[in-house]
């Protein structure tokens, strides 16, 4: 079977030093795949290649079976949700406005509007300004924003940095429900790596370079892999920030 995501020998330089280097990994339909790694590890910068937001690196990212660079329309099966930023109290806009931006351009889609809203619980609030929602309930309208358009692969990009426990665990069990439920593709960054070993089938470890990718059992059951990965970050960014010191090149920015 065609995988959803399959990227080849992936390499993104900024300011001549790697982002990303030699990464190549694949998801197939109906994987939640979880992707750890450090803050600066390039796994913003891997979402932004896949999604075509950024270009110039090397390479091959292909999406249901097309290079981005060849064709945007698959863009059109992707939800993303972006890292979490807090959303200002006096927006205006309300959450059923917000998960409208979702479908903009598209006909008669009211009713997965206000379907999506319903999924993630959010019913109640369809008419309350966003600024007046809880960061958890925020958060599930972005969410929702994403589902509008019935996305086949959804990508989440650290959901949830600064949200109470609790309200993460609402948010995992909504991700679980979209996974099993609605069949949909997951990939998803985060540094909780105890809900990554719980909710994802599949694991990738990046620091610029891609140390493990497989089964999850396989790398979380494994006491040395674990070990080995996080002596490999901690060399990989000693390497970095010790290397930009000698080169005078201490501006580099990764996400």
């Amino acid at each position: 079977m065609q995988p959803i995501i399959k990227v080849t020998s992936l390499s993104y330089y900024y300011d001549s030093l790697p982002t990303l280097d030699n990464i190549s990994f694949t998801v197939g339909k109906g994987d939640f795949l979880g992707i750890i790694g450090p803050n600066g590890a390039g796994k913003t910068t891997l979402f932004q290649c896949m999604l075509g937001i950024v270009g110039g690196y090397k390479g091959e990212i292909n999406l249901f079976g097309s290079d981005i660079r060849q064709s945007k329309k698959t863009l059109q099966k992707i939800g993303y949700v972006p890292q979490k930023k807090s959303v200002e109290q006096t927006f205006p806009a309300t959450v059923k406005e917000i998960v409208s931006l979702g479908v903009i351009g598209m006909k008669n889609r009211r009713d997965d509007i206000d379907m999506a809203i319903d999924f993630v619980e959010l019913g109640a609030y369809r008419n309350k300004r966003i600024g007046e929602l809880s960061e958890g309930q925020q958060q599930r309208a972005i969410i929702a924003k994403a589902l509008v358009k019935q996305p086949e692969l959804l990508i989440l990009d650290e959901p949830t940095t600064g949200i109470d426990s609790p309200t993460q665990e609402r948010f995992y069990d909504l991700l679980t429900k979209l996974n099993k439920d609605k069949g949909i593709t997951i990939v998803w960054s985060s540094h909780d790596m105890n809900a990554v070993e719980r909710l994802a089938n599949k694991v990738a470890c990046i620091d610029r370079k891609l140390f493990f990718h497989g089964q999850s059992e396989d790398f979380f059951g494994n006491e040395e892999r674990m070990k080995s990965y996080v002596e490999f970050a901690m060399q990989s960014h000693m390497n970095l920030h010790f290397g930009n010191k000698i080169n005078g090149k201490d501006k580099l920015e990764t996400k």
